[in-house]
């Protein structure tokens, strides 16, 4: 790391703002740290530049068309390097990434004496754009590490007094199905499948031993991006909305389709997905399937692939707690209910699915510890 990174991380407690950067390939991650035990002499001596910056990323919801505050998130009298203070979670699509470093030149950021911890492929890929344009240097952090010190962190202060993490009872009936909370005090070990435009996934062993077990390129800008293509829809949350009024047994050939029930001899039940779009391959069934029917096939395309290399690799590694986070999974009970379901059934029940409230932030939180330097 860079001998100016220290220089500056030594008088960091005098200098705000704090934040942390994850600039992932399709979403940005910001989380701000907002000072409330602030001095009469220290607003005194503020400059107007840091609190024209406060101002504005505290009373706003949404930045522009694209940027948007975590609310719902927030969390509440946080104690970071003896300061106290509201952690804020902000994200904007990746391709507004010119937009902001243009707002952090019109705002003076680089007067400010902060310095940007990032991490994502994005830290590299905008370094010098944050450089030219904003003249301000980037930190630039290895994703994995701050993954695991982001969820680590979280997850030891909790959420305003819930629980971080939690798992789905009953997730196959919609009218039993529960949302729990759950101790994760004894975490280790775990598997921590990070599911963002692609996936990565972890075996944690301590929080100091860990190990990229293996990923696959087909995670959430997959699915983001062939329900682009198969229905127009233009944003994730259309897509999600489009899924859960989709139908997917009329674009998938279940294992009943060939079989005509089960296929008992290797347990394998008739609702299974034997051939993800395989009806398609009928040109009477693709006129007979609507949009809704494709996103909700490639949701679940998608998620299943995902708990399938899930599943092998908490076996391999001899891990029952298997952690999914990333931004894939904001608002998409859909795939979360369906992992829950889907470990538990084929693991025969010895396999539990977590999940986290802030599941697409740690990569920025543990930026910002990178920042502070909180152990």
């Amino acid at each position: 790391m860079c001998i100016w990174f220290y220089i500056i991380l030594s008088r960091v407690n005098f200098f705000f703002p704090w934040f942390g950067l994850d600039i992932g390939g399709t979403l940005v991650k910001l989380v701000y740290f907002e000072p409330k035990d602030i001095t009469a002499e220290e607003e005194e001596e503020e400059v107007e530049s840091l609190k024209s910056i406060r101002k504005y990323l505290t009373s706003h919801v949404a930045y522009g068309s694209t940027g948007i505050r975590d609310v719902h998130l927030e969390l509440k009298d946080l104690t970071l390097c003896g300061r106290k203070g509201n952690l804020h979670f902000i994200r904007f699509p990746t391709h507004d990434m010119p937009a902001f470093i243009q707002m952090g030149r019109d705002k003076n950021f680089s007067s400010l004496h902060t310095v940007f911890c990032a991490t994502g492929g994005g830290a590299y890929k905008f370094e010098q754009d944050f450089l030219t344009i904003g003249d301000l240097q980037l930190c630039k952090l290895d994703e994995l590490d701050c993954l695991i010190k982001g969820i680590l962190y979280i997850d030891s202060v909790g959420f305003n007094g819930r629980s971080q993490c939690y798992y789905f009872e009953n997730p196959a009936d919609s009218e039993k199905c529960q949302k729990l909370p759950f101790d994760l005090k004894n975490p280790y070990p775990l598997l921590l499948v990070n599911i963002g435009s692609g996936v990565s996934i972890l075996a944690v062993y301590s929080k100091d031993n860990y190990k990229r077990v293996t990923g696959t390129s087909l995670g959430g800008g997959t699915f983001f991006g062939l329900c682009c293509l198969l229905t127009g829809c233009t944003t994730f949350e259309e897509a999600l909305e489009m899924a859960s009024r989709g139908d997917s047994t009329k674009v998938d050939k279940l294992v009943r389709d060939i079989y005509g029930g089960d296929y008992e001899r290797f347990g394998l039940p008739g609702w299974a997905v034997a051939s993800s779009f395989g009806n398609m391959m009928s040109k009477e069934k693709r006129e007979a399937v609507t949009k809704e029917d494709l996103a909700r096939a490639t949701l679940i395309t998608i998620t299943n692939n995902i708990g399938s290399i899930a599943r092998m690799c908490a076996l391999n590694e001899n891990i029952n707690q298997v952690v999914f986070v990333g931004n894939f999974l904001r608002i998409n009970t859909i795939a979360m209910r369906l992992l829950a379901y889907a470990l538990d059934y084929w693991s025969k029940g010895q396999l539990k699915a977590l999940f986290s409230e802030h599941e697409g932030y740690f990569g920025a939180v543990g930026a910002l510890l990178e920042l502070l330097k909180i152990p």
